[in-house]
């Protein structure tokens, strides 16, 4: 999570809420700075673009709600890899 208040409140939003789909110009009405603001800080906190960072944190709440149902996180990872032809580790480094 950042450090920053004002992109730690658009993070724990978007956690409790992953379908949320405002813009960095919606949230800089809500946490009180400007999109360009946010948008730099996102760029610097956690080395992703805000909408690069929403889409992971997205794969990863998806890949949880798979994985459950599976008796190890090996076997969840062979299923992956037959199915999409790569493992979630390498999906999520290349997008």
């Amino acid at each position: 999570m950042p450090s920053d208040r004002r992109l730690r409140a658009i993070c724990s939003r978007l956690l409790a809420e992953p379908g949320n789909d405002d813009t960095l110009d919606e949230w800089s009405n809500t946490v009180g700075a400007s999109a360009r603001t946010l948008a730099r800080l996102f760029r610097q906190e956690t080395g992703l673009t805000f909408g690069r960072w929403r889409q992971q944190l997205r794969l990863v709440g998806a890949m949880a709600r798979l994985a459950l149902g599976y008796q190890s996180s090996g076997s969840f990872i062979a299923m992956f890899r037959r199915s999409i032809g790569e493992t979630p580790q390498r999906l999520l480094r290349r997008s």
